[in-house]
């Protein structure tokens, strides 16, 4: 936990709003606990004990802000599937066919969700007589060597009361990007994904496919508070492991109440269907590290199941943390005085004057005041450092959740300043300035080649010819061998393998 020297208006900003809203009684713990009895619920890497176990499942993290480049519309970006090794092949990472990847938007702050959009994807295998993900160098996405494939579907329906009044399909067998196998399987992954990018009627994008994970931290957090002597931080956990993402771009008046209600909350949710094929929620994810370090191990599995209508159960977790009181004891910084009214605020409510809707049901979701206008220069610790376009309000890829959660969990809002982080202040990759603005995932195969081997990819198109049964008519093993020459002594044992292939697949065809 290292100083992030920021400036002292930002702080005083935030602290304001804030104070502000404690003396006009909005906060008073009274008030927060009219909310119905029941619970709450988010989602981040490997946060809970049942969904750990279940990856494909799990939502990552969730974005949303205001477009830089397209200041009209707002991008949502929900991630699945934490810590996908690059290599980690030959099943590579494909979205879940039994679920439905949900986005919710509650445009008036009664914690129930007015729009959903669905995603549902289906996959496809060209040759199930192969254990390759890919048969030789992919160029486009509907190129014959990429052998596993992915489309979805995105149902957009309105609601009242939890209830469809209305479905449309926004997007029909939309391609997805695909796992990025590596430079030999994907010689410009770039292409690719920009092939992946879709717009839709009405003025939405779309993009689904593999990416860089954007969240940067360092996670060995987990050792006892980094070592318990702060000699581990600044190792950027996540650098070199990708996620699976969904971005959606939409015309902020789409998602609105209206020009005068413009702060939307924002959740995603898996639901996955059971043995008896009913669809069940299995996580669930609105603001970043709720259920990491709020929640305590006996609500973490009920946190992903439920509701935010439903969120009072949970209240004690938020107005009494653990965290605090674990960095007192081992670091001896003085934990604020509970209950934590501040952090009320900041998690179920929104800053009043920033992202608080009317009238509002106190809920965990990101909320985003689509009206404030993207930072020209974004600070990494959003509005503590005096930038309103950033976390909480919203959250955009460069936002540093990590240092701004941790000052305000140790009582930046309550009037005990401090400059906490784990020094881990960027991704390690640059984001783009273009939707879908996630960095391309790493590649899988990242080594120098082997002797002998000039880079060509003149080997790696006879392994696809050989994996292709159709195209064996007509070759002997001589002309196969002769197609290879000049491949070099590097290449000879992937020869002799593709020979042995080509020459079963063969027999098989006849």
């Amino acid at each position: 936990m290292t100083p992030d020297h920021r400036t002292g208006a930002g702080r005083r900003g935030l602290a304001t709003l804030i104070c502000g809203a404690l003396a006009a009684g909005g906060l008073a713990a009274a008030g927060v606990t009219a909310l119905e009895p029941e619970a709450a619920s988010a989602s981040s890497h490997r946060e809970a004990p049942l969904i750990s176990g279940t990856p494909q499942y799990d939502n990552t993290d969730l974005y949303a802000f205001v477009s830089p480049d397209k200041p009209d519309t707002t991008t949502i970006i929900a991630n699945w599937i934490p810590f996908e090794e690059p290599a980690g092949g030959p099943n590579f990472f494909t979205f879940a066919e039994d679920a439905q990847h949900d986005i919710h938007v509650d445009n008036d702050g009664d914690a129930q969700g007015e729009l959903l959009f669905r995603y549902t994807f289906r996959t496809h295998v060209r040759n199930d007589a192969t254990f390759l993900y890919n048969t030789g160098p992919v160029t486009s996405l509907d190129d014959q060597d990429l052998n596993i494939t992915q489309t979805y579907d995105i149902e957009l329906l309105k609601l009242k009361d939890q209830r469809a009044v209305s479905r449309t399909k926004i997007a029909d067998d939309v391609p997805v990007a695909p796992s990025n196998v590596g430079k030999a399987s994907m010689p410009d992954y770039d292409t690719l994904r920009k092939q992946a990018v879709r717009e839709l009627a009405g003025g939405a994008t779309t993009f689904a496919g593999q990416a860089d994970d954007p969240f940067f931290l360092d996670l060995r957090v987990f050792d006892l508070l980094y070592g318990g002597d702060l000699t581990e931080v600044g190792n950027d956990t996540l650098k070199g492991y990708n996620v699976n993402s969904l971005a959606l771009q939409v015309p902020t008046e789409m998602i609105t109440e209206s020009a005068e209600q413009p702060v939307v909350g924002i959740w995603s949710t898996t639901q996955r269907k059971n043995a008896e094929g009913h669809f069940v929620q299995v996580s669930r994810l609105g603001n970043p590290l709720v259920n990491e370090v709020v929640n305590p191990l006996k609500d973490k599995d009920a946190f992903n199941a439920s509701r935010p209508w439903d969120d009072a159960q949970f209240l004690q977790n938020i107005t009494e943390p653990e965290l605090p009181g674990l960095i007192e004891a081992i670091y001896k910084i003085p934990a604020p005085a509970e209950p934590r009214d501040d952090l009320v605020n900041v998690f179920l409510k929104g800053v009043e004057g920033l992202n608080q809707p009317p009238h509002v049901t106190p809920s965990e979701m990101l909320r985003l005041n689509t009206s404030i206008e993207p930072a020209a220069e974004p600070k990494r610790l959003g509005v503590l450092d005096g930038d309103n376009a950033g976390f909480p309000n919203g959250r955009r890829l460069t936002d540093d959740v990590i240092d701004a959660a941790l000052q305000v969990v140790e009582g930046e809002l309550a009037g005990a300043e401090n400059d906490l982080g784990d020094a881990v202040d960027a991704n390690d990759k640059k984001f783009g300035a273009a939707f879908p603005y996630l960095a391309n995932p790493t590649e899988g195969s990242r080594g120098p080649l082997a002797q002998g081997v000039d880079g060509g990819n003149d080997v790696r198109n006879q392994l696809g010819d050989a994996l292709r049964p159709a195209g064996a008519e007509g070759r002997d093993d001589t002309t196969l061998i002769a197609a290879s020459a000049g491949a070099g002594a590097g290449g000879l044992l992937l020869i002799g393998t593709a020979l042995m292939w080509w020459r079963r697949m063969r027999n098989r065809a006849y």
